[in-house]
């Protein structure tokens, strides 16, 4: 039996906006179902996926709130957050739509090296 790839999706792109913030939640969600396990790592302006409130209506979009909060679900459990990029925008963790362990950058550098393959959006 072949040893399964893990992958790493870091998700940098401000929502809801950002078409790439619904592909890489959407690219999740299969990859999940198909059984591949999936990490996320928020970082950059990506953070702000993760507070509820967005407003997505206003710009005719669908919000993402529904679809961060099914990771679970789907056996994405290993959800991570740039504890530096929380700083510059003077957010705390515990606050998001899903729990997310706050990492610094010597934590996301073994994070990366700890996963096949890396997926940024």
């Amino acid at each position: 039996m072949a040893p399964e790839l893990k992958s790493l999706l870091v998700i940098s792109r401000q929502p809801p906006t950002a078409v790439a913030a619904r592909e890489a939640l959407d690219l999740a969600l299969a990859a999940a179902a198909f059984g591949v396990p999936v990490s996320m790592l928020f970082m950059d302006a990506g953070v702000l996926q993760l507070l509820p409130g967005q407003e997505s209506a206003l710009i005719e979009q669908k919000p993402l709130a529904a679809n961060l909060q099914a990771l679970p679900m789907f056996g994405v459990e290993d959800i991570y957050v740039c504890h530096h990029s929380l700083g510059e925008r003077g957010l705390q963790p515990g606050r998001f739509l899903l729990p997310a362990k706050a990492i610094d950058g010597a934590e996301i550098a073994s994070l990366l090296d700890h996963h096949d393959q890396v997926v940024t959006l």
